[in-house]
């Protein structure tokens, strides 16, 4: 299907697309322009496997508005499942789920009529977003998996590695009632947000047997996950636990992110492609699907009713599950208006302006866009909305060597000219020096690892040349580590880290098991326990973020840069709407030796240390001069009262 023939079909402007279900009725709608026939088929179950399986009958549907089709059912038909039978003008014939399905079957080859309000965890119309202070947000990536996969978390086994998992608020290490694990490990984190792996179904686990995968497959985009949920067999269920762990995150203050992945399907053999053949996925002149996701079928998000699509799942996601952010993936496959016009409506929402926006501002391959689509990529970021954010690899590889190769190091790990990157990191890239101009500060995701490549852990190992014992704490990695924290979450703008960073996470040396081993994934709660020290670290930078709004770039000041010698970085975090010097002063020290700077003027009490970190002073009172300890990354505070 060409540009222009895409452009000339109807587009459907209304939010009923799907099983609208009513107690008394359920309006089936689907857009497929170009069909000539569509049956509704419909289901006593998910599939023909299960006990009571029955087929409930079929329906011709009327071709209605807009390229839409209609069927219209009288009764309770909550949950029933259905397909539909497409007939095309030249004779093909296909069957197909809904796209626009809210529930599905097991492994979701048959979507599901749904009672939403039916389908909702206790006191779910009471559930809220918790407010956070922008200049205290902090994420928090995990995989729903891997959060509670550890037989040492203390989670019954019946819901490790499901939904539910995260609604236990008092699991400890063995039960032993010390170490916290799971959600109660979180509630004293001090992040703000969990960013979950993708959560809508997925299509490569299969959901009778089980199975591992990180989520980047899309099946069905606003349904979850079947393998998350305790019964995968009974399309309610899922819903109801998934909206369950939203809740339980925000009774404890957190927010969740979702990972969506609406660049790529799967497979080429789509349920949109199999609705509206040629529509979906972008191609080449040649017909040749394009690979920009290297997985050979990205969604043309410039196409409208493609765009709408992406819209109204996000809105749906947030309206319906509370959702308090998105994290985009390969974000660069989408077109600057699709970003700006989800934005738009989550806007809209009541509360909307609060939920978090941001993406990868990179694909994995050449793509196709008219002429007319700008990518959604860093050198776009003056055309996106300013709340609309790209993870910075700048600052990333600057800090601990570039993501491809394992042996390149970074300023915490022996190269410390990379400090002159950092410079620019300091104020979130907005002097341009990156290539690409930040709107403000929260346009930038300041991170050092995620899901894809090294742990940071095992990043440090390999370009120490240590990979025989991944486990190993070594005192010299554990210092790069914590310098590594050190830097992001001094620099403006929104900080990001993988789940278990903090507690030098391994997956030995496997920079993409997406696949598995689930055990790989998992996080390993003894070794938090066992790594409590770099854990507490952890926790006092982001209470020093919380204290201290300066470091965010709050009011967009610059950090006022000090005269150092070498590859040391010394800077006073600015404060908005005031003249005088700040109340902070931040020191990185990538040497290998103690050094010796002078200070500001005035008093000064610590901390950071580079191995301790709290939001209150400790230790003697500081002039003139300070003592950095090596590989390190000390905060001070000026005494109250001094200028």
């Amino acid at each position: 299907m060409t540009e222009t023939q895409a452009a000339a079909l109807p587009v459907y402007a209304k939010h009923d697309l799907g099983a609208v279900w009513q107690a008394d009725r359920t309006a089936f709608r689907l857009w497929a322009p170009t069909a000539s026939a569509v049956t509704l088929h419909r289901y006593a179950a998910g599939s023909d496997d299960e006990p009571g399986a029955a087929d409930l009958g079929r329906t011709a549907m009327a071709k209605d508005r807009h390229g839409t089709w209609l069927a219209v059912l009288d009764g309770n038909l909550a949950g029933q499942y259905y397909q539909y039978e497409l007939t095309f003008p030249d004779g093909s014939a296909t069957v197909t789920a809904d796209p626009y399905a809210k529930a599905a079957g097991i492994n979701g080859q048959r979507s599901m009529v749904i009672d939403l309000a039916a389908a909702a965890p206790p006191d779910w119309d009471n559930d809220r977003r918790p407010a956070l202070a922008p200049h205290a947000q902090a994420i928090w990536e995990t995989h729903v998996s891997d959060f509670s996969a550890d037989p040492h978390s203390g989670v019954p086994k019946a819901w490790r590695g499901k939904f539910l998992a995260f609604t236990l608020e008092d699991t400890t290490l063995d039960g032993d009632g010390v170490h916290p694990t799971c959600l109660n490990y979180l509630k004293s984190l001090g992040v703000t947000h969990v960013q979950l792996q993708p959560i809508f179904e997925f299509a490569t686990v299969d959901q009778r047997t089980g199975g591992y995968n990180w989520g980047y497959d899309p099946l069905n985009y606003n349904v979850p996950e079947g393998a998350y949920s305790t019964d995968p067999w009974h399309g309610e269920v899922r819903v109801r636990e998934c909206r369950a762990m939203i809740a339980a995150l925000h009774r404890a203050g957190l927010g969740v992110v979702m990972d969506v992945v609406y660049n790529h399907t799967y497979t080429a053999d789509n349920w949109m492609e199999r609705t509206v053949p040629g529509y979906w996925l972008r191609r080449w002149p040649d017909g040749s699907l394009t690979n920009g996701s290297g997985c050979g079928c990205d969604l043309a998000s410039e196409r409208t009713m493609v765009r709408r699509y992406l819209v109204d799942s996000c809105v749906y996601w947030a309206r319906e599950y509370h959702v308090d952010g998105f994290r985009f993936d390969l974000m660069a496959l989408h077109d600057v208006d699709t970003m700006n016009a989800i934005r738009a409506a989550l806007d809209a929402l009541p509360g909307g302006e609060q939920i978090l926006l941001y993406g990868e501002p990179w694909q994995g391959g050449a793509t196709r866009m008219p002429r007319r689509a700008v990518s959604a990529n860093k050198q776009a970021l003056d055309k996106l909305h300013p709340r609309i954010g790209i993870f910075c690899d700048n600052t990333r590889d600057a800090i601990k060597g570039s993501v491809f190769d394992g042996a390149a190091p970074g300023y915490v790990n022996g190269r410390p000219d990379c400090g002159y990157a950092l410079l620019h990191a300091l104020s979130a890239w907005r002097d341009g020096a990156g290539g690409f101009c930040p709107q403000n500060p929260r346009q930038v995701v300041q991170y050092v690892s995620a899901h894809d490549n090294f742990t940071l852990w095992d990043k440090l190992k390999c370009t120490a040349g240590r990979t025989k014992k991944y486990v190993v704490p070594d005192e010299d990695l554990l210092a790069q580590n914590r310098m590594a924290a050190g830097i992001y979450l001094t620099c403006q703008g929104l900080p990001f880290l993988l789940s278990g960073e903090e507690f030098a996470r391994t997956r030995n040396g496997d920079s993409n098991p997406y696949r598995g081993p689930a055990k790989l994934n998992a996080l390993d709660w003894t070794r938090a326990a066992r790594l409590s020290d770099l854990v507490a670290y952890y926790r006092g930078l982001l209470a020093i973020r919380r204290a201290y709004p300066e470091l965010s770039g709050q009011g967009g000041a610059e950090p006022c840069i000090l005269s150092l010698p070498g590859w040391l970085i010394g800077f006073v975090p600015e404060r908005p709407g005031e003249s005088r010097p700040g109340r902070l002063a931040v020191y990185y020290n990538p040497e290998q030796t103690c050094q010796v700077v002078a200070l500001p003027a005035g008093s000064w009490q610590t901390l950071s240390d580079g191995t301790t970190a709290a939001a209150q002073p400790f230790g003697p009172v500081r002039r003139d001069t300070i003592t950095l300890a090596p590989v390190s990354v000390t905060i001070l505070r000026a005494v109250a009262g001094e200028k």
